[in-house]
């Protein structure tokens, strides 16, 4: 049996490269059956939760790592976040006219627009890369932003099955760490070059039907390869009634009265996980004679 949503760390005991290998079905599967999505865009959806899936693996402290590209295109958003407990989301805003085809690559769906990580940390400062969506894939994308703005030699091999009965996606991640053994420059980037053609030669189906370990046998075999723990992968929203409490305090009593008077109440949705939150003018009016919320 495949490995599901789980997330594994692995090294390559004879050189400076470590890597991830990351298998989502029923995570993934919640995502997609909360939208009514075409299957394109539930296949980059898939694509989206593997690749943050992975990028997310390498946070050290508490906090958000989000992937979004948007453009003028009919796939107007696509995002996905992870935090450092592995807890995944997503979703996409699309033109429900448009025609889509499942042929069509990310860059033609999102049109003119940009790819942008953020990591948004608990306590600190928050940063953002950006890069244009020039090449046609994510993952092409992704290793283009690792090229030109993190300078560190980054693949990523990503694959996704819409199948009704158990989607799955599936990521491989290698990456280049700083130079530890010691061997040349030129050693270590035939090492690299080495590892990289090595798994080139995965197809998406084996990612989506192998476990981690044969996988990485297949590829590596006649590499020194240390497999760590796996960790679980879950579908996770973060909305609560305290998070948004603390965003309609924010937009202010008058204009809350004014949706009041329109609506009867304020009512909020949240995308991500299909949970309603209503409030009343009794709620609003004790959200304001008590004391400005603080979110834990």
């Amino acid at each position: 049996m495949p490995d599901r949503d789980k997330l594994q760390r692995f090294i390559f005991d004879q050189s400076d490269i470590r890597g991830e290998i990351l298998t989502l079905e029923k995570s993934y599967g919640e995502v997609i059956a909360r939208g009514n999505y075409p299957q394109a865009i539930k296949r980059l959806l898939g694509e989206f939760m593997a690749a943050t899936g992975l990028l997310g693996a390498t946070l050290k402290f508490d906090g958000v790592l989000t992937l979004q590209a948007q453009g003028d295109g009919p796939l107007s958003m696509i995002m996905a976040d992870c935090t450092r407990h592995h807890n995944l989301r997503a979703i996409a805003r699309f033109d429900p006219s448009y025609n889509f085809n499942t042929d069509e690559s990310l860059a033609q769906l999102v049109g003119k627009g940009t790819l942008s990580l953020t990591i948004d940390p608990s306590n600190g400062e928050r940063y953002q890369g950006i890069v244009l969506l020039e090449p046609e894939n994510l993952a092409s994308c992704l290793e283009d932003y690792f090229t030109r703005s993190e300078q560190i030699r980054t693949r990523i091999w990503l694959a996704a099955d819409t199948g009704p009965d158990s989607p799955k996606a599936a990521g491989l991640l290698l990456q280049a760490l700083p130079r530890q053994l010691e061997t040349s420059a030129e050693e270590n980037l035939r090492l690299w070059e080495h590892a990289t053609q090595l798994a080139n030669t995965i197809t998406p189906e084996e990612q989506l039907i192998l476990d981690h370990e044969e996988q990485l046998h297949r590829l590596f075999h006649q590499d020194q390869l240390r497999l760590f723990e796996a960790k679980p992968v879950q579908f996770s929203c973060s909305c609560s009634k305290e998070r948004i409490t603390q965003a309609l305090f924010s937009l202010g009593e008058k204009e809350l009265s004014s949706i009041l008077d329109e609506a009867g109440l304020v009512a909020i949705d949240c995308q991500f996980c299909d949970q309603h939150y209503r409030f009343t003018r009794q709620d609003i009016q004790q959200l304001f004679d008590e004391s400005p919320p603080v979110l834990h």
